[in-house]
């Protein structure tokens, strides 16, 4: 009884919650970009849009402090055999990331409370901080899964932990390709997302040099990342096919084990046999392992008792397809923005170009989110591969049913504030009238020095 809200309940919010990692660690680079270049070359549209992200990364930080706090205590209440028996491990990197949240917490309010206090430069340095402590964070929480996947630096004796490595623990052999693999993908949601928005401003006949700039400096960061995750995708399936077995078996959809296996596109596993897919000779051995020749393990080399269920299977395989061809679609995108900029020096034109960019922020969302249901169904019915299994991890105590409905209770109540504090922010700015070209200095929060007189404080209040 306990088991399957629980899982429902872990699942809705980490999927809830990832969606704002992006916004931490990656956003506020977007944002620091557009004041370098606002300060470095005395761009006002920059300075504009630089302020104007900072409010926007404010409210999902304070967004993301809820949902994260309620993960927390969800470990707690919902898994008391993970965290009675490998609270001491699997706590670690969870410590090292209440640190990096503190830090960016101080810098985040010391960055928007500096506009218009404090001098250009220090301002700017003044957010640095800030992306560097979503970055430890956000590798902080992927050690954690990555040990979970992976469970290195603790000594168990009858079972119990008798001593705890903790740079093993953080530093596991999970942890390189996860925590690279995950930055990527948050620079690539950060971006498409935010060149979504402007790219629905430019759609609507607002061609100005405000929409043109609030696209390609999302989407140039964007359309960067997303070559180096495909290669980094590569090494990571190449690292879990050695790694993690019974997960690549489930990635593969693959129920027995062999050679020359075949890349199935699409597909489910029905009753222990594939159906539907569109098979691609011997490509999984040879993505595999270089050669047609690469045995891999299929679900018949994982003990009956621990094997996935084949829905389970289907899950993971079918979210795998998603990431990979959304990885693609994007790259694909990428390229036309590139060779456009490479001829012209400038973002396509075609109205084609801004639909795909409008789309493709939401393409970027749903391809974490099959990459975060692949490595964590694909881990099932493990919690801890090999030393607990989930059904063992979950509470004995009370009815986890309620418990469900009230956070998805509160979370509808967190979304639908989170889509009016941006509403007002966004009316707020619609007040004070979208800039039609360079804008002046006065009306941002502040100016590059020209004057002694506009050195002093980041100018102005809007």
């Amino acid at each position: 009884m306990q088991l399957l809200p629980a899982r429902e309940q872990m699942a809705f919010t980490l999927g809830f919650h990832i969606i704002l990692v992006p916004f931490g660690m990656a956003f506020t680079v977007l944002m620091l970009i557009a004041e370098y270049r606002g300060i470095r070359q005395g761009d006002d549209v920059a300075l504009l849009l630089a302020r104007r992200w900072s409010q926007v990364a404010g409210v999902l930080f304070a967004v993301g402090a809820v949902s994260g706090t309620v993960l927390s205590f969800e470990l707690g209440l919902l898994w008391p055999g993970l965290m009675g028996r490998f609270g001491a491990a699997y706590g670690i990197p969870f410590a090292v990331e209440g640190l990096f949240f503190f830090l960016e917490a101080i810098f985040v309010a010391i960055y928007i409370y500096g506009w218009g206090r404090l001098r250009g430069w220090t301002h700017f340095w003044s957010g640095v901080p800030v992306p560097l402590a979503g970055i430890g964070g956000t590798c902080s929480v992927v050690a954690a899964n990555g040990w979970m996947n992976e469970p290195a630096g603790v000594v168990l004796r009858s079972g119990q932990v008798a001593a705890v490595h903790p740079l093993q623990v953080y530093f596991n052999g999970a942890f390189w390709f996860e925590a690279l693999h995950m930055l990527l993908a948050g620079y690539m949601v950060a971006g498409f997302v935010v060149a979504g928005v402007y790219a629905v401003g430019l759609l609507r006949g607002r061609r100005d040099r405000y929409h043109r700039l609030g696209l390609i400096i999302p989407f140039t960061v964007a359309a960067a990342m997303t070559p180096l995750q495909i290669l980094v995708g590569d090494v990571a399936a190449r690292e879990v096919f050695h790694r993690e077995p019974a997960k690549f078996a489930a990635i593969e959809l693959l129920p027995r084990t062999g050679s020359h296996v075949p890349e199935v596109l699409g597909g489910v596993l029905v009753d222990g046999q594939q159906r539907y897919g569109l098979p691609v000779p011997a490509a999984a051995s040879l993505l595999s392992g270089s050669s047609p020749s690469t045995v891999i393990r299929g679900l018949d080399a994982v003990p009956v008792d621990v094997r996935p269920r084949d829905d389970l299977v289907s899950m993971v395989h079918l979210s795998f397809d998603v990431m990979v061809g959304i990885g693609f679609l994007l790259l694909a995108l990428s390229l036309w923005f590139a060779v456009s900029w490479w001829r012209r020096r400038s973002s396509p034109a075609s109205r084609w170009f801004l639909r795909l960019t409008a789309i493709a922020g939401v393409l970027a969302v749903i391809a974490l989110e099959a990459g975060w249901v692949t490595t964590e169904v694909g881990r099932q019915p493990w919690t801890v591969v090999g030393l607990l299994l989930t059904r063992d991890a979950v509470t004995t105590a009370g009815n986890p049913w309620p418990l469900l409905v009230g956070t998805l209770a509160l979370y509808a109540a967190v979304a639908y504030g989170t889509v009016m504090a941006l509403r007002l922010l966004r009316r707020r700015w619609a007040g004070h009238g979208e800039p039609a070209g360079e804008g002046s200095v006065s009306s941002v929060p502040y100016g590059p020095s020209r004057t002694p007189e506009r050195r002093a404080p980041i100018g102005g209040r809007s």
